[in-house]
């Protein structure tokens, strides 16, 4: 007689039963879909839905259903036809105020995702959309970081009352011109305590000039090149997740490029302008001495530029910026709690708060303008040919007058809407990049050719299934039915565990899941072999099931940890595609294992174990 614990056949329907609850949205179809979402100053509402929905109609485009947030408008659609037609309406009549996103939405129940039951996102060769491999020139981000330490020098100098003539960035490294070998001694001494990063030394001494030599240690400028790397990919990510681009992918690959694909999109020149447009502000004295009008005419000063504000006012502001965006350590958005208005809460860093306090100690009644700066990329054609080239819209927000002296912490109001400062402040912390980006590989997979390759791995994926359970049942008879409903059984908990990780499912991963397949049925075929060796050496069937479960254990486990290994050498060492199918294979290696062994032990004692005078096996 074959015994099973209760309590395991109880855990063994726990986990089916939560494994086929997360599985289940799996098979819900997902809708052809077109997001929308607003640029800086416009807003997502019912006068958009409104607009939206009439363009439609208009195009004779039926429409499935259409969902509003707060900042995105999702129009479902019936076919991936009718979502190509409706981008391009949708992009022609919205223009540049809003970004339009092809994307494939859930059609699972709300119900369901309250849950935590979603589907596997799809990778780029199931969904459709744009790979880019980017280049950063980790050079000119080293640069900038010795452009921040020739900053934070000379604020040094300052703060210690120190007398310098200049700090100036050479070949050599940066070089601390200094009145005498007294001035030398102690900004050497501040510059060893203070800034840790450089490694100091005395400079070829002259009549008046006595010059120390910092060198940036190797250790800083490596974590300087690793970081523009970093700091770019955090700002692609937040400038991607701000336009409304569905489960992008932006990583890392390699010491200096960065792999991004946007799903959903398919027109490379909006995709380029989403990852190359970036914000930044700049605060500027006004100039309040020369006039306007003069200005206006063409005599414009040497020392100012002339600005326009939002409403076209013409305004007169100095050339010199007071703090730059790449000083801005925090944006938050907010209401003024004097006026109600949406404003941005800004946070500075230690030489942005020095420069700010230094202006508007010396300038309180005076005005200082808000320039806000966007650098978009665009692509023209010059004679024939195509020119890369960068739009910059420069537009004052506000113009106005210091009250008291600040620095590290103030407000930026004399903003449009809340959307507005939301949006704003979020591109004001992610910044400009901080190194230059070249495209060095771009490719489009249209959403057909994405259906078409799910389509092929569904496809694949039954016949693999079906060719091995109709052969293990043929073989092995009501044993191999058994190992089928098992290998059934393990497909359910590899898609759950996959969705409950959201691991993204690419066509490698559906290679995957058939190697899996065939794998895991290598599992039932020892034990069975098994079974029937020891039935041919004379034990009874009861005992031969037992000793084949449990000899055949100890090969299972070789192989599988053999199988293991294979995996995770794939993913630890691999990347994209790889990385894919080795988190297939390893998560399908671990289901097998329960399956082929547990549960279909489960089934085999239910069916056989209470039956004393089994004189044969169906095996």
């Amino acid at each position: 007689m074959l015994e099973y614990p209760k309590w395991k056949y109880w855990l063994i329907g726990i986990v089916i039963a939560i494994g086929l609850f997360y599985a289940i949205p799996n098979g819900f179809p997902q809708d052809p879909a077109v997001q929308i979402s607003a640029n800086r100053g416009n807003t997502v509402d019912a006068a958009l839905q409104e607009k939206v929905q009439g363009a439609l109609e208009q195009s004779k485009i039926a429409i499935k259903r259409v969902d509003r947030t707060d900042d995105r408008l999702l129009v479902r659609l019936n076919s991936l036809d009718e979502q190509l037609t409706a981008s391009e309406k949708l992009r022609e009549a919205l223009g540049d105020g809003y970004v339009v996103a092809l994307n494939l939405a859930s059609s699972v129940p709300p119900w369901l995702e309250k849950l935590g039951a979603r589907p596997m996102p799809l990778g780029l060769d199931l969904r459709g959309g744009v790979h880019f491999l980017m280049e950063v020139d980790q050079r000119a981000g080293v640069d900038k970081q010795v452009d921040r330490f020739v900053e934070d020098l000379r604020n040094l100098m300052r703060d210690k009352k120190v007398r310098y003539k200049d700090v100036l960035k050479t070949p050599e490294g940066i070089v601390v011109h200094l009145r005498t070998q007294e001035d030398r001694d102690l900004a050497g001494g501040a510059i060893a305590r203070d800034v840790p990063q450089v490694v100091v030394k005395d400079g070829p001494a002259a009549a008046d000039d006595f010059p120390l030599i910092a060198t940036i240690k190797p250790t800083e400028l490596k974590a300087a090149a690793d970081s523009a790397v970093q700091q770019n990919i955090a700002t692609l990510r937040n400038r991607i997740n701000a336009l409304g681009v569905a489960e992008p992918v932006i990583a890392q690959q390699g010491e200096s490029r960065i792999v991004v694909q946007l799903p959903g999109v398919q027109d490379t020149a909006l995709a380029k302008k989403i990852l190359g447009a970036t914000a930044t502000l700049e605060y500027r004295a006004v100039d309040e001495k020369n006039s306007v009008a003069d200005a206006v005419a063409g005599k414009v000063p040497p020392e100012s530029r002339l600005y326009k504000m939002r409403n076209g006012q013409p305004l007169l502001l100095a050339k010199k910026v007071i703090v730059s965006g790449d000083q801005l350590v925090d944006a938050q958005s907010g209401f003024d709690p004097q006026g109600g208005t949406p404003m941005v809460s800004v946070k500075l860093n230690n030489a942005g708060a020095a420069r700010m306090l230094d202006f508007t100690t010396q300038n309180v009644g005076n005005r200082m303008a808000v320039v806000f700066i966007e650098r978009t990329p665009e692509t023209r054609v010059i004679d024939g040919k195509e020119v890369r080239t960068t739009r910059v819209k420069e537009e004052v927000i506000n113009a106005a007058s210091v009250r008291e002296p600040f620095g590290k912490n103030f407000q930026t109001t004399g903003l449009e809407s809340p959307s507005e400062s939301s949006e704003l402040a979020l591109l004001l912390r992610a910044g400009s990049l901080v190194a230059p980006v070249d495209i060095v590989e771009e490719r489009v997979i249209g959403p057909s050719q994405g259906a078409d390759n799910i389509a092929k791995g569904a496809r694949a994926v039954i016949f693999g299934l079906l060719a091995v359970v109709v052969f293990v049942g043929f073989y092995y008879r009501l044993f191999g039915l058994i190992a089928d409903l098992a290998l059934v059984l393990n497909l359910v908990l590899l898609l759950a565990v996959l969705s409950v990780f959201q691991a993204t499912l690419t066509m490698p991963g559906i290679a995957g899941i058939v190697l899996t397949l065939g794998m895991a049925i290598d599992a039932n075929v020892l034990i069975f072999e098994r079974i029937r060796e020891e039935m041919r050496l004379g034990s009874t069937p009861l005992a031969s099931i037992k000793a084949g479960y449990e000899k055949a254990w100890a090969t299972i486990l070789d192989a599988s940890v053999t199988h293991l290994l294979a995996g995770v050498a794939l993913f630890a060492f691999g990347s994209g595609p790889i990385k894919g199918f080795a988190v297939t294979l390893v998560i399908g290696i671990l289901t097998s294992m329960f399956t082929s062994v547990s549960v279909s032990y489960a089934i085999v004692t239910a069916a056989f174990g209470h039956k004393r005078k089994l004189q044969t096996l169906p095996v």
